[in-house]
Formats: structure tokens, sequence, C-alpha cells
């Protein structure tokens, strides 16, 4: 037994992906996802110059002791970067497992614990018509929850409007939460907290009264506020009965959750940017968040994420996972077997991939009713086309950031 060959693999097709394609020296492969947004290269080589000599001759079926060794091997511990690369071994390590045992992943995970998987898109839009209409048209595409992003008199273009993908800069193409800013240097935006503060609950009580009190509605402040605005604005939205907010602020400083807590009800998401079990280690045990945002690709792999979710599920905490699109096919579908395997799953972010991205990464995942479910195919169920993504070469490209009115730089 053992890993014969280790690629790299970086394509671009509605935007940047990098996939680890693992080979054993029975001819058995395994994908991994780690992808990294707007840092993308420094991923590959983390992988290519410092983990794949350590990967070939080892034993693909020792995957917790491959990811120990990855992990404390390095001595250099946690961080985006390291944890993508770690993820990516991981991910490719079950899927190559799950395919010699003849079984989707999800059963080696301990079998299916529900059906499908809830999943909520994002709607967005400039004004209240806007955003109706995409609320309509998430409707009508089967979602059964929705992420509602708004448009704020006075500030000309913010996180999650999908509309702003209009100018010509962005050629219409979607990226992560936001247009796809495809070109040397990051887009800057305009933010002003007093505004949106004032702004966000008039919306939530129009959409609650145009779509009625049964369907869950979605927010994510994006890490923008500080810990008194996030508890005001959480205070603001309870009549309207939020599934959750997400991210309100800077998780970072965990301690300030309990400020947040204090003063809403508001369910709380918190934790897209976050990396390790150790990044939610007082804020779970001291039950400040509701459910954990990190997904697969950027938290260190199956492994390490089931391990938190069990963590979690002491709290009755749940999953969130992130889900957009700049986590390719192959950390979606990973994503998706271990919502299916574990007890206490919430909900699944989904962002549809574009059509040249389905073509690169074949998935056998299937969407009905507001469900996903990740297929019955051995393995992960996801394929990677090499000659098309070798059609699209890395094209650097950044999210946005944001300035505050006197030029001051901002979360975004």
């Amino acid at each position: 037994m053992g890993i014969v060959a280790a690629e790299v693999i970086v394509t671009s097709p509605d935007r940047n992906f990098v996939t680890l394609k693992l080979t054993t020296d029975e001819g058995v492969t395994g994908l991994g996802d780690a992808t990294l947004n707007g840092r993308e290269l420094a991923v590959v080589s983390y992988l290519r110059d410092h983990v794949v000599p350590l990967l070939i001759d080892r034993d693909e079926r020792n995957i917790e002791d491959t990811w120990q060794f990855l992990y404390r091997g390095a001595y250099w511990r946690r961080g985006p970067v390291t944890m993508a690369a770690i993820a990516a071994v991981d991910v490719a390590l079950w899927d190559i497992k799950a395919k010699r045992a003849g079984m989707p992943l999800y059963q080696l995970l301990g079998g299916a614990s529900r059906r499908g998987l809830l999943a909520y898109g994002h709607a967005s839009g400039k004004s209240l018509d806007e955003l109706f209409d995409s609320i309509r048209a998430h409707l009508e595409q089967g979602y059964r929850a929705v992420r509602v992003q708004t448009g704020v008199p006075g500030l000309a273009a913010i996180y999650g409007i999908a509309s702003n993908a209009t100018t010509a800069a962005n050629a219409g193409v979607r990226y992560d939460h936001e247009p796809a800013q495809r070109g040397a240097l990051a887009v800057q935006e305009d933010w002003d907290t007093r505004r949106y503060l004032r702004h966000v609950p008039t919306v939530f009580e129009a959409v609650r009264h145009e779509f009625g009190p049964e369907l869950p509605l979605l927010h994510d402040g994006h890490h923008r506020m500080t810990p008194i605005e996030a508890a005001q604005l959480g205070r603001s939205l309870e009549p309207y009965d939020l599934f959750w907010l997400e991210d309100c602020t800077p998780a970072e400083n965990q301690e300030a959750l309990r400020l947040v807590r204090q003063h809403t009800t508001t369910p709380l998401a918190i934790g897209e940017i976050f990396n390790t079990i150790w990044d939610y280690q007082l804020i779970i045990r001291e039950q400040l968040i509701d459910y954990v945002r990190s997904a697969v690709t950027h938290a260190g792999g199956i492994t390490h994420l089931k391990r938190l979710l069990e963590y979690a599920a002491q709290y009755q905490i749940k999953s969130g996972m992130h889900g957009p699109t700049d986590v390719s096919p192959v950390g979606m579908a990973a994503a998706l077997h271990l919502g299916l395997a574990i007890h206490n799953f919430g909900i699944q972010e989904y962002m549809t991939h574009g059509a040249r991205t389905n073509e690169v990464f074949e998935q056998s995942f299937t969407w009905r009713d507001g469900y996903l479910h990740p297929g019955d195919e051995p393995g992960l169920g996801v394929s990677l086309n090499v000659d098309e993504a070798g059609k699209y070469p890395y094209e650097r490209a950044y999210l946005p950031y944001n300035r505050l009115a006197d030029g001051t730089v901002h979360d975004w």
C-alpha cells in the first residue's frame, strides 16, 4: 500500500480552484479541495513544495496518522494556508478509502442520519423590488431557506449584492458571495455601519410582510460590526424570527460574543474564517453561538471538522458549513457527505457553480425540493476532467475590501 503520485492542479473555469489528486500503487485516485479565495497560490506552494514530498510512499489507509503528522510535524501550526493544505490531503484520503470500500463516503462516517440536507441560497438586491425578485427566483429554484442581503441607501457598492456584477470589470461572473473581481488589484467598496443598522430591520420587516412567517431567513453581517453594534442589530431583528445572524462581529475576539449574547436571542452563526477546533474552544464551551460555519476545505478536512462538530454537539450547537462558490465541487461534496452523517446537522449553504466549473468537476450530488444529497457513487462522487481543467489557467483575482467615508480601511 502506498501513495505513488500527488498532483496539485490549478484551474480557473468560473473562478480559481486548487485541487490535490492522490494516486495509490493500485491506481485508486482521490481528490481534495485546497482553494483559498484570493490566496490560492500560497496553498499551491505549501502543497507542492512542502507536503507532496512527504506523501509519496505513505500508507493511504492511515488517515488519522497522516493528519496528525502534517499538523504536528510542521511545528508551525494552524492558519488558513496550512489547514487548507491539510484538508486537501485528508479529503483525498477519505475519497480513496471510500472508493476502495466500494461505498459512498457518508457510509464510512456512520451512514445517513437524514434523507437530505436542507440548503439555503443567497437572495439579494439593491432595492426592495430587486430583492423580492431575487427571493422569488430562489423559491422557484426549490430553496426552502433564503439568506437576505440588501443594498443600503447612500452606499454605492457593498458586500453580498449580486447585481453589483453588472460592471464591466466583473464580466457578470459570480465569485464567492460577491461578483468576480478578476484583476491585479482588489476593488474598493464603501461602508457606513449606522446607515446599515437603521436600514436592515426595515428590509426584514418588508420581507416578512411579503413572504410570510414560515420562510427561514438568514443574514450575514460579514464581521463589520463592533460587539455592541452586533448586539443592537440582533435585538432589532428579533421580531422577524431569523434562522441566524452570521458573523456579526470579528470573532477572533471570542469574548466579544458574550456581550452580543447578553442582548439578543437571535441565533448566531460564527466561524467562516476559523480553521481549527481551538478557534471555537471558548465560544462553544460558553454556548455563545448556535451554528458552526467552517468549511471542510478551510478547517483541516473531514477528520478535523467532524471532531469539531462532535464537540459542538455536546452543547446542542449545529453545523452550518460554508458552501460558496469559492469552495470547489470537491469541497462541497465533502461537506455533503459529512452533513448527511452527523447528528447535529443544521443547514447547508449552497451556491450553484457555473457551467464551466461543472464541466471540469463532474458531480453525482442531487438537488430536489430544497434538499441536497451527495449521491451513492463510491467515494466523494466527484471526478476531475483534467483536459477541461487545462483549458482554464490561473487568473489572479481578489475579493473586494471596504473603506469608510473618511478613507479608513474597514472589515469587508
